[in-house]
């Protein structure tokens, strides 16, 4: 397994069990059960900062235990990061859309958000798995 197929697991496992945890405290904080009034903005900040520490400090656990492994990109690995990056992107991209609609349409600031962040965890989730897929299955042929 290379360096960036690693990469994209630990992208996909952290996003996806970050969000996870994240909704559970939104969820569980919910006691009126209006979602709006529950307080979010730590939660999401610390998730994130949480998401990006635990991925860092995974790569750097993984470099302890192989540090032979080869961190060289050749011309596969980079097409693959590319597609996996363009995959990803669409949901950013939809996020953003979403978002100014909703800011348009005066949503509560909760939802827009949210929504926000639903979008870039879908778009780390999405695109890692792309690139995890292609390097088991490999680039497909148009």
């Amino acid at each position: 397994m290379t360096h960036q197929e690693k990469r994209a697991w630990i992208t996909l496992v952290v996003s996806a069990v970050a969000y996870a945890g994240y909704v559970a405290v939104i969820l569980s904080r919910a006691d009126d059960g209006r979602l709006t009034s529950t307080p979010y903005a730590g939660v999401l900040l610390w998730t994130i900062g949480g998401a990006i520490a635990a991925s860092i400090v995974v790569e750097i656990v993984l470099g302890v235990v192989n540090p032979r492994a080869s961190r060289v990109s050749d011309v596969r690995d980079r097409e693959i990061g590319r597609l996996g990056d363009h995959v990803g992107q669409a949901f950013v991209v939809i996020g953003a859309v979403s978002a100014m609609v909703m800011a348009m349409a005066q949503w509560h600031w909760f939802w827009i958000a949210n929504v926000i962040y639903l979008c870039f965890v879908l778009s780390a989730v999405v695109g890692s798995l792309a690139k995890v897929v292609v390097y088991r299955k490999g680039v497909p042929q148009w």
